[in-house]
């Protein structure tokens, strides 16, 4: 059974399309844009699923929402490819990355945006709020000292996870020249020929 991807531009679900595109999964393309006076989701995604949220995919039968756990799907449908290294260190920090994404990475981000949009009001916050996150991206980026991707020697799942709040961060959050081995990161799976196929397919993406 074919996978739909319920994609909106500009969002989280550019890291499904790429991860499809890496797995080799055929995959069918519903595109979805954003409202030009809220860039919120259109109404249309309610229709699939109450949230209205994406990323959003039908596959065997059901509806999935959730990068994580869509990108945990896609791994077990493939094989386990690109999944969990075999070495216990490896394997534990690509559990990390899949979460922290998520759940560490993405909240400032967020808090960053909406108190951009409330303009002089939101400006108090902004400063504690980039302090908070320099401390992410100070510590990530000597994670990529250590080793070539985020769970180690191999490119995983983790890395697709990873790619969406670096590259926020590097839009309008301060990921600049102070995090070398960051930047060289977003370089090098930008590079992917699996990262450009998603380009193409999804079309235009504000962050790569």
């Amino acid at each position: 059974m074919t996978i739909i991807v319920h994609h909106l531009e500009n969002s989280r679900s550019q890291r499904i399309l790429w991860m499809l595109e890496e797995l080799e999964l055929e995959y069918d393309l519903v595109r979805y844009e954003r409202d030009k006076k809220t860039m919120l989701a259109p109404p249309a995604l309610k229709q699939i699923h109450p949230l209205g949220k994406s990323p959003m995919i039908e596959a065997d039968g059901r509806t999935l929402i959730e990068t994580g756990a869509i990108v945990e799907y896609l791994v077990a449908k493939a094989g386990g490819a690109l999944g969990a290294p075999s070495h216990v260190e490896e394997a534990l920090r690509y559990r990390q990355f899949i979460h922290y994404a998520e759940g560490s990475m993405m909240p400032p981000l967020l808090a960053i945006l909406f108190v951009g949009r409330l303009g002089l009001l939101g400006r108090p916050a902004r400063k504690p709020l980039l302090a908070m996150l320099e401390g992410h991206l100070r510590w990530l980026n000597d994670q990529l000292f250590e080793r070539p991707w985020f769970a180690g020697d191999s490119f995983t799942a983790a890395d697709i996870m990873m790619s969406f709040p670096l590259e926020a961060a590097r839009d309008r959050a301060g990921l600049d020249s102070r995090f070398p081995n960051l930047l060289a990161w977003l370089d090098k799976i930008h590079d992917r020929p699996a990262y450009k196929r998603a380009l193409h397919r999804g079309g235009a993406y504000a962050y790569a």
